[in-house]
This record gives structure tokens, sequence and C-alpha cells, in this order.
């Protein structure tokens, strides 16, 4: 039996992250308004778990992991470590405006992991057994 080494991509395509047009705009515009020369990128980070589902933001970062892996896009980096990625895989990352509000959404993460997008314990859609 041979040992098989996977090759490790620092640089995500656009096929494993999608960031659109709106969502970059406001991305880059949050990063140009950052007052902190150390600030070098955008972390996209995957946090929770359970019941009701994992939770993804981002944060500014002021260094890079050997664990990041890195997408660019026309004078923005962002920064999504290894673990976080096995949950991004696929997402579209949008910036919508509701009457409740400006916000970021990501879509497609439960695809992206072969989830169901349901609650495995009670099994109701969204996440979360309330």
């Amino acid at each position: 039996m041979t040992a098989q080494s996977v090759a490790y991509r620092e640089q995500l395509t656009d096929q494993e992250v999608k960031i659109t047009p709106a969502a970059h705009a406001q991305m880059k515009r949050l990063f140009d308004e950052i007052e902190d020369d150390n600030v070098e990128a955008l972390r996209v980070y995957v946090s929770g778990g359970g019941c009701g589902g994992m939770t993804y933001g981002m944060t500014f970062s002021d260094a890079r992991t050997e664990y990041d892996r890195v997408f660019h896009q026309d004078g923005l980096d962002v920064y999504i470590d290894a673990v976080a990625f096995n949950y991004l895989n696929g997402v579209e990352i949008d910036y919508v405006t509701r009457p409740t509000g400006a916000t970021f959404v990501f879509s497609n993460v439960f695809q992206a992991v072969g989830g169901s997008g349901t609650c495995g314990a009670c099994g109701m859609a969204g996440g979360g057994c309330g």
C-alpha cells in the first residue's frame, strides 16, 4: 500500500466561495473604512452548531495562519480557515436589504456539507427546536 498525498491549495476559487457583487461592494467598503493599518483581510468564520445550526459571520483579520485558505477578488482578500471551509465549501455570500435592515446572507451552506437544513433531533426545517 502506498501513501497518497492530497495537494493543499491555499487559493479558493469562485466555485468554492462565491461573493456576489453586492456583498463584495459592501465588504470592500467596510474594509476601506477600517483605520487599522494592521488589518489585512476579512475573515469568514463558522461557530456554534447543535440544534440551532451553525452561525456564519465575518470579522477583520490582522494575520493569516498556515491553516487559512484565501479568496482574492478585486483588491479584497477573504480568509477562511480549514475547519470553517469544510462548512462553507460552495457557499454564496450576498448582501441584501430587507425591511428589517441590510445584512450579509450565507446561502447553500447546508448543501455544501450534505445536510438537509433540518434539525436532526426534531426534523424542523431551518434548524432550531422552537
